[in-house]
C-alpha cells in the first residue's frame, strides 16, 4: 500500500461506512485512484467455470452494485470483477444506518437489502463497457424483496442483461432478504437454477452460470446443493456469502443485525469450501471467498479447494491495491513450492479444513 492509498483510507476511515464507500466510488469515477493494471503470468493465468482469467483473484459482488465504475475496476487489478447484486425493479433497500465497521475484528456488517437502481440501469452502463482489458465481468443476479415471484426475477435479469456480461450468479445466499436463503433448500434450488439454465439456453451465447452459497449450512444441506449443481450442471459454486454468526467478535458494533463478513469469516467459508470440494471429488469449480486479506490467506483457499478467490472487505481495511498484491503473491509462492501452475495447488490441503 503506498502512500497515498493509505492516506485516503485514513480519511475515509473517519466518516460513514457507506458514505465512505460511496466516496471512494466518485473518485474513482473522477480518475483519482491509482490503477495498478492487471498483473498475469502463465503460472496464474487460467480457465475456471468458462472464463479465461489473467488472474485467479475477483473481486466479489457488492463493491460496485450498480456497475458504475466497471472499466475502472478491471484496470486495478482484478482478474474477473462481478456487479451487483440487481434486481428486476430499482429498491432503496433496508433503511440506514444499514453497513457497519468493525475495526477490530478486521470486519464489516451490512444489511444493505439489496439496494440498487434495477436491472434497466445496469443494463446501460454494461453496455458502454471497454472490453479491451480483457477482465471478465459477471452480474450478481438477485430477486426484487416485494416479489411474488423470486425465481422469476433471476431469469428475468439474466435475459435483460445476459447479453452484456461474461457470467452471472445466482445469489440466494443474502440474509438481509426475508426468506430468500430458503431458495437453497433443495427442491427449490433445483427448481430455480433449472429456470436460469432453461433461460441460458435460449440466449444468443454461452454465458456460465454460478451459484453463491451461504457458510451457515449444515453438511447434509451442503451434499444436497451439490446434488443439485451436479444436476442441472452449474458452471460453478461460490463460497461462500456472508454470515450471521457473531462468535469470537470484539468491536463494539457486534451487536449489528446483517451479514458479517471480513476475517472472522475466513475458518468458516474455508471449512465450506473444503467440504464442497470434497462432496464433488474436486470435479466442481469452485471459487473462494471470505475473509480473505492477503497472498496467504488466498493461497490457503486454493489449497482448500477453490479454484479462484474474491475479494471485497478487506478492500477497505487493505486498500484497492490489495489485489495486485495477491496476484503477485500468487505467483510468488506457486513458484516457490514447486508448482508450475495453479491447477497444481487446488485442493493440495483440503483434508486439514475437513
Amino acid at each position: 500500500m503506498n502512500l497515498v492509498e493509505r492516506i485516503g483510507l485514513t480519511a475515509l476511515h473517519r466518516v460513514d461506512p457507506e458514505r465512505a464507500h460511496r466516496l471512494a466510488l466518485s473518485a474513482m469515477k473522477a480518475g483519482l485512484v491509482p490503477l495498478s493494471g492487471t498483473f498475469t503470468s502463465d503460472r496464474i493465468r487460467c480457465h475456471v467455470g468458462g472464463l479465461d482469467l489473467p488472474n485467479p483473484v475477483g473481486l466479489a459482488a457488492g463493491y460496485d452494485k450498480n456497475a458504475e465504475v466497471v472499466d475502472a475496476l478491471t484496470q486495478a487489478g482484478f482478474g474477473f470483477v462481478e456487479v451487483g447484486a440487481v434486481t428486476p425493479r430499482a429498491q432503496p433497500g433496508n433503511p440506514k444506518p444499514r453497513m457497519f465497521r468493525l475495526a477490530e475484528d478486521r470486519a464489516v456488517i451490512n444489511r444493505f437489502g439489496f439496494n440498487n437502481d434495477g436491472m434497466e440501469a445496469a443494463f446501460s452502463r454494461l453496455t458502454k463497457r471497454d472490453r479491451r482489458a480483457g477482465v471478465p465481468v459477471g452480474l450478481n443476479l438477485g430477486a426484487n424483496k416485494d416479489s411474488d415471484d423470486r425465481a422469476g426475477d433471476y431469469v428475468r435479469v439474466l435475459e435483460r442483461c445476459g447479453p452484456v456480461v461474461d457470467f452471472v450468479t445466482v445469489n440466494v445466499s443474502s440474509p438481509n432478504t426475508e426468506k430468500l436463503r430458503d431458495l437453497q433448500g433443495a427442491e427449490a434450488l433445483h427448481a430455480l437454477l433449472s429456470g436460469v439454465m432453461a433461460a441460458r439456453e435460449g440466449m444468443d451465447r454461452f454465458i456460465p452460470v454460478f451459484l453463491k452459497i451461504a457458510p451457515d449450512l449444515t453438511e447434509a444441506e451442503l451434499g444436497e446443493i451439490a446434488d443439485v449443481a451436479r444436476a442441472v450442471h452449474l458452471d460453478a459454486i461460490i463460497a461462500t456469502n456472508t454470515t450471521l454468526d457473531r462468535e469470537g467478535l470484539k468491536s463494539e458494533s457486534r451487536g449489528e443485525k446483517g451479514g458479517l463478513s471480513g476475517e472472522p469469516l475466513f475458518e468458516k467459508s474455508s471449512r465450506v469450501l473444503a467440504r464442497l470440494s470434497r462432496l464433488t471429488d474436486g470435479h466442481m469449480v469452485l471459487i473462494g471467498v471470505g475473509g480473505i486479506s492477503s497472498p496467504e490467506d488466498a493461497y490457503t483457499k486454493i489449497k482448500a479447494g477453490a479454484h479462484a478467490v474474491q475479494l471485497y472487505s478487506a478492500l477497505a481495511y487493505e486498500g484497492l491495491s490489495l489485489a495486485d498484491r495477491i496476484a503477485r503473491g500468487l505467483d510468488r509462492m506457486l513458484a516457490e513450492d514447486g508448482h508450475d501452475h495453479i491447477s497444481k495447488a487446488i485442493g493440495t490441503q483440503r483434508e486439514t479444513w475437513l
